[in-house]
């Protein structure tokens, strides 16, 4: 466990700014809705700003980190909605748009799928009738006395060919747009920022896993104290900081999947493996990332030490991601809890 630090005080006022104005001012920077029991809970806290609560909200808070859900509960408030339900609702619109995006993609893909077949089958019958009549034709230019005949055939022979050079090249376009497509569904399973797949393959991975390569265990991860990085350096050098322990974690974890699963938060399945020995190799992980050294590309500034802390669960039979992933999550809060920069695994 790391030395204490100083809290600072959950809401810095001015003199001036009445109660209320310091309600709002904490809703927004934990980002909570004015929902009556939000007001409650903030009203709770400011009210007595010297009081154990607000004491233990200030540490919490420490370093610029938003109070969770599971953090408002465990101090006796109340969430508008359950942890569990803000995370559905909060992906319910990306959901609904990458499932309209995959239906299409998917749909368009049999369709040229479809097409692309049928331009093969057009193309070799046309070739082979193509083939005939030219058979014909050399057999009927022996027959002097048939010009006429030859030079139709061999009409129709110079339209086929000309058919055969315009089916090739739609049979050619027709695979250059497969290929987009394919490009265009493994992009929405893709992370933009790091170039890691992304929470939606991660519930593909989960559903689609082979029982006869387990057991599996799932880890969550989250970068400590990242809004203060955010905050003292810019979200630029924020993105890299992702980039770079994104990869770290990938190339550290292979094979096994690493996923972005949004914000400064990672999640790893992990195959064929025990629960201790995942909790060995995330304790690896969080060891090399601790050891790099960041720095401001711009201003050569150091950014001190990066580390993140994870919560690491064996995956029961049958059991459905979100309840995984709601087991793995209340340990990481438990590492958290201990000081950060630590797997906890239970």
């Amino acid at each position: 466990m790391r030395n204490a630090r100083a809290a600072k005080p959950v809401i810095e006022s001015s003199p001036d700014s009445t109660l209320f104005e310091r309600i709002g001012s904490f809703l927004a920077e934990h980002g909570l809705s004015p929902d009556p029991a939000h007001y409650a809970f903030a009203f709770a806290v400011l009210s007595a700003p010297t009081g154990p609560l607000a004491k233990t909200v200030s540490r919490l808070t420490a370093h610029g980190v938003r109070l969770r859900a599971h953090d408002i509960e465990r101090l006796a408030g109340r969430v508008a909605d359950d942890p569990p339900t803000v995370r559905k609702r909060r992906a319910a619109t990306s959901d609904a748009n990458t499932d309209t995006a995959d239906a299409l993609v998917i749909e368009t893909q049999q369709q040229v799928d479809d097409f692309a077949q049928m331009m093969r089958t057009m193309q070799a019958e046309t070739a082979g009738f193509g083939r005939d009549l030219a058979r014909s034709a050399a057999s009927i230019t022996q027959m002097a006395e048939i010009d006429e005949i030859t030079r139709i055939t061999s009409s129709m022979i110079a339209r086929i060919h000309d058919s055969e050079v315009r089916l090739a090249e739609a049979t050619a376009e027709t695979d250059a747009l497969r290929a987009k497509l394919a490009e265009a569904r493994d992009t929405a399973r893709r992370d933009v920022l790091t170039g890691l797949p992304n929470r939606r393959a991660f519930e593909e991975a989960f559903a689609g896993r082979d029982p006869g390569a387990g057991p599996y265990c799932l880890a969550v991860c989250d970068i400590d104290r990242f809004k203060h990085v955010n905050d003292l350096h810019g979200h630029g050098v924020g993105d890299r900081v992702l980039i770079a322990i994104g990869q770290a974690m990938a190339t550290e974890c292979a094979p096994h999947l690493v996923v972005r699963h949004g914000g400064e938060e990672f999640a790893v399945l992990l195959s064929g493996v025990s629960l201790s020995h995942a909790a060995e190799l995330l304790d690896t992980v969080r060891q090399t990332v601790a050891q790099k050294r960041y720095r401001n590309r711009e201003t050569d500034t150091a950014l001190g030490t990066i580390t993140f802390s994870a919560g690491i669960t064996a995956i029961h039979a049958d059991e459905p991601a979100e309840t995984a992933f709601e087991r793995a999550d209340r340990l990481l809060y438990t590492a958290k809890e201990r000081g950060r920069d630590q797997v906890c695994a239970a």
